[in-house]
């Protein structure tokens, strides 16, 4: 049985989707000419004074900060198209530019899975980092406290929010066109999973599985009672007898009009924990993967991988394939995020798995050596 994060934020959509302050109406030159992220001026000042939410030390006391790399993999598997799509930022601060202040380490993975077309899943993967930077509300600050918590999660909401309007504004896009998303922000020692449908992240800590994400699935009783109050039905494992899943962004064509309770929700679920130095990696994969592998089988094959050859895109890739050869009927996708120690010298040490060794006592070793010499 694989162990559970803490879950900071689940709630059913509220009546009305007003969602106010996500999208800038004044332009300022503090841009990122890189993503195209626009933040007004006042989002940009001050700092947050809140004393920090968990684990502070003495300061005379070394802090953890993990260092991060990250790889991945993805393959079309036995379906004729790719509907996977995912990013991979392991340096938020270069990415966006100096004019955005961010906690170190600060990385951003995502993984979107596509259904109904590919077109959602691209668009989604397109503007994510737009849609959760561009938020005024996100917090500017190298802090991470109780208020940057807060902050950060009302952010990641509405990133998920304003996604799935914009694939009912886009008419480029099928309203039966959806994807699920599952994003994952670390800033400093926080990791924070924000998940709608059935993608799944975990952590490997000392060789356990802790599962960060909950798949929404119609066989999941808390899900199922929330879509069957909406006035949903599940009908042989189906929502509606349609879909798989019971969060996604789109599909439109499931969904009643913008301000009505649905049963097919884009609101994610967040979960959060503290990164500590027995934290090993992060596995994120696209529901390919977790139809044939338990949350700790995925821990142990990428485990065994980094204990070979501590390269993360290598173990996403054998974590696929052996998704494949346990006979997976759909796209596949993984991203592994190592968290890896530093060494006084300063270069980077995978943690490898403790080995025994045997050695000789001084009186044996006395005994070889005559030996050796004749």
């Amino acid at each position: 049985m694989v162990a559970e994060a803490e879950v900071v934020f689940q709630q059913s959509l509220p009546v009305v989707l007003d969602i106010d302050g996500v999208t800038s109406t004044v332009v300022s030159p503090l841009s990122s000419p890189k993503l195209g992220i626009r933040r007004s001026a006042a989002s940009v000042s001050g700092g947050l004074s809140t004393s920090p939410v968990e684990d502070d030390c003495d300061s005379t006391i070394p802090v953890y900060i993990p260092t991060i790399r990250s790889g991945s993999y993805a393959d079309i598997g036995p379906k004729r198209s790719m509907e996977d799509e995912h990013i991979c930022v392991d340096d938020l601060s270069s990415q966006l530019g100096c004019l955005f202040q961010l906690p170190k380490p600060s990385a951003f993975y995502a993984v979107f899975d596509g259904h109904g077309g590919s077109e959602a899943a691209t668009y989604v993967k397109q503007n994510a980092i737009r849609l959760l930077f561009e938020d005024d509300n996100f917090p500017q600050t190298s802090e991470v406290n109780s208020v940057y918590v807060e902050q950060v999660k009302s952010s990641l909401r509405n990133a998920f929010l304003q996604a799935d309007l914009a694939l009912a504004e886009d008419c480029s896009i099928s309203s039966s066109s959806g994807t699920t998303a599952l994003a994952a922000l670390i800033s400093g020692r926080l990791l924070m999973v924000a998940n709608a449908g059935d993608c799944r992240a975990v952590l490997c800590r000392k060789g356990k599985a802790i599962e960060m994400s909950h798949d929404h699935r119609p066989i999941n009783l808390p899900e199922r009672r929330r879509v069957e109050e909406s006035g949903g039905v599940i009908e042989d494992g189906y929502l509606n007898g349609e879909l798989s899943v019971t969060r996604a962004l789109g599909d439109w064509d499931m969904k009643r009009p913008h301000g009505s309770n649905s049963p097919l929700i884009s609101e994610p679920e967040i979960k959060q924990i503290t990164l500590t130095e027995e934290d090993e990696f992060l596995v994120i994969g696209c529901d390919g993967i977790w139809d044939v592998l338990t949350s700790q089988e995925a821990v142990s094959v990428v485990k065994r991988g980094l204990n070979r050859h501590g390269d993360p895109t290598r173990c996403a890739r054998e974590l696929v394939m052996e998704a494949l050869r346990l006979n997976t009927f759909d796209n596949l996708t993984a991203v592994v995020v190592c968290f890896v120690t530093v060494d006084r010298e300063g270069e980077a040490v995978v943690p490898l798995e403790k080995k025994r060794c045997c050695g000789l006592t001084p009186e044996a070793f006395r005994s070889l050596r005559n030996l050796l010499d004749g």
